[in-house]
C-alpha cells in the first residue's frame, strides 16, 4: 500500500513509520517541520496542498495521523484562544484529513486518526485534551457510516511507556503502553477490515 503518514517525525510517528515499512508498505511522510512533505495540517488550505503533493507520485491507499496538539492548563486558566487551539490542533486538522481525503484515496482506502485515554478518563489540566479526543472519536463513529466502503478508525492509547519520564506524573495509576503496541494498532487499522472503531490501548 501507499500510505500518507502525518507526524512521522514525532515519537509516535517514528514508531508507526517503522511498523508500516516493515510490512512492506510505501510510506510518504509529512509534517510541519519534517518529513518528505512539509505542511501544516491545522490549515485546511495546506491539507489540500498536501494531498496535491502526495498524489503526484501515485494514488494513496491510506492516511494515518500521528499528530495533534492541545494546551494543558487548569480549567480556570483556559482562555477562548486555548479552546480554539485545541480544536484546530487536534480536531479540525484530522477531520479535514478525512473530509478532503475521501476524494484522494482509493475507493476502499482507510484513515487512521489519533485520540487518547483522556476522552474517557480525565486528568487535572486535561480538559482541552478530553474535549478534543472525545470530539475526534465521535466523528470517527459518524464518518464511518457515511464514507463506506472507505474506512476510518482511531487509536486511543494511554501514556506511552517511553514517555513516562516526561508525562508519567500527569497520569498517576494509568497503565502505560509501549509505542510498539500502538504502532501495531495502526497496522491493524490500515490492513484490516474494521471501521468506526476506537482502538483503546493500555486501559
Amino acid at each position: 500500500m501507499r500510505i500518507l503518514l502525518i507526524g512521522a517525525g514525532g515519537r509516535l510517528g517514528t514508531a508507526v513509520h517503522q511498523a508500516l515499512t516493515a510490512r512492506g508498505h510505501t510510506v510518504v511522510t509529512a509534517g510541519r517541520t519534517g518529513g518528505d512533505l512539509r505542511f501544516d495540517i491545522t490549515d485546511p488550505a495546506q491539507i489540500t496542498a498536501l494531498y496535491d503533493a502526495a498524489g503526484q507520485a501515485g494514488p494513496l491507499d491510506a492516511v494515518a495521523s500521528a499528530a495533534g496538539s492541545v494546551p494543558y492548563k487548569p480549567l480556570a486558566d483556559m482562555t477562548p484562544a486555548d479552546w480554539t487551539a485545541a480544536f484546530h490542533g487536534k480536531v479540525q486538522s484530522q477531520v479535514e484529513l478525512v473530509r478532503q481525503g475521501t476524494a484522494r484515496i482509493s475507493p476502499r482506502g482507510s484513515f487512521t486518526l489519533i485520540t487518547g485515554v483522556l476522552a474517557r478518563s480525565p486528568i487535572i489540566t486535561g480538559t482541552a485534551a478530553s474535549l478534543a479526543n472525545g470530539a475526534v472519536e465521535a466523528f470517527v463513529r459518524a464518518a464511518a457510516v457515511e464514507i463506506a466502503p472507505q474506512r476510518v478508525n482511531a487509536i486511543s492509547p494511554t501514556v506511552f511507556t517511553e514517555a513516562l519520564d516526561v508525562y508519567g506524573d500527569h497520569f498517576p495509576g494509568f497503565p502505560p503502553v509501549p509505542l510498539a503496541d500502538v504502532a501495531q494498532a495502526y497496522v491493524r487499522t490500515v490492513e484490516g477490515p474494521e471501521t468506526g472503531r476506537i482502538l483503546k490501548l493500555g486501559d
